[in-house]
This record gives structure tokens, sequence and C-alpha cells, in this order.
């Protein structure tokens, strides 16, 4: 049996970013469960899935236009420091916040100026090439 459209398919996985830094990994832990077609994982992790049996390990290479997409240049904001809370006062800190629907909104601060912070809330994979060491554990 191989990887195709409607199957249920476990996998364990490593990311890393093209500098061989590891993003996360599950090895050693519970295994990824994704239905296959359904665009529950990244497209160009899924397309390059199809076709794959079990226990075949590859090396997955996903470029950001198929993984998070570009960094977009209108996902960054300057508000008034007075609006951050002062322990965030400092590039790459993680903020949690709210839209106006209610939804949980995940912020990273990207600079500190004299005045005003500049917040991204860009996905924080947005604009990387994304490495994907895989081995398919089961189909069904």
């Amino acid at each position: 049996m191989t990887v195709q459209d409607g199957k249920r398919v476990s996998l364990e996985y490593t990311l890393r970013l093209e500098d061989r830094s590891v993003v996360e990994s599950n090895v050693g832990r519970a295994a990824l469960h994704y239905t296959h077609g359904a665009s529950e994982i990244i497209p160009g992790l899924e397309e390059q899935l199809s076709g794959l049996a079990v226990g075949a390990s590859k090396s997955i290479t996903v470029p950001a236009e198929h993984a998070y997409g570009p960094l977009d240049p209108e996902g960054f904001h300057e508000v008034d420091k007075q609006q951050v809370p002062e322990e965030a006062w400092q590039a790459g800190a993680q903020l949690v916040t709210h839209d106006h629907s209610g939804q949980e909104r995940h912020l990273r601060v990207h600079e500190v100026r004299a005045n005003t912070v500049v917040l991204d809330i860009n996905h924080p994979l947005a604009g990387k090439t994304l490495v994907f060491d895989i081995k398919v554990l089961a189909i069904e």
C-alpha cells in the first residue's frame, strides 16, 4: 500500500531549516497522523509524500511558496511602545493576543524603536525553506 488520497498516514519526522537547525521533531514520540489529500499538512510536503510505502524514509525540501508562504511585508505593524508589555521590549519576544473575533494570534517583536515596537504577525516559518526528514510508519 502507498500514500494516496484518502489514506490515513502516520509519519515520523524531523523538521529542519536550510542551515540544518532543528525546528521540531517527533522522533521517539507519538507519530504525526494526517489524511492524505485533505490539506491537513503543508502542500509541498503532502505532494512529495504521494506514492511512498510503509517504511520509506526520505528527505523532502519544501520551498517557502509551498510551505507557509513568503514573508509578507504587510505582516509588520508598528505600534506605540506602551501597547506592548515592557518585558517584551526586545526583538524576538513572543506575544499572544486575540483578534476582533476572539481568535488567538501569535506575534513576535521584530524591532524595538525609541517610541514604537514593530510587530511581526507572519507565521514564524514564513519565507523559509523547510527540510523534512520523514519515515512512513503506517498507512490505513
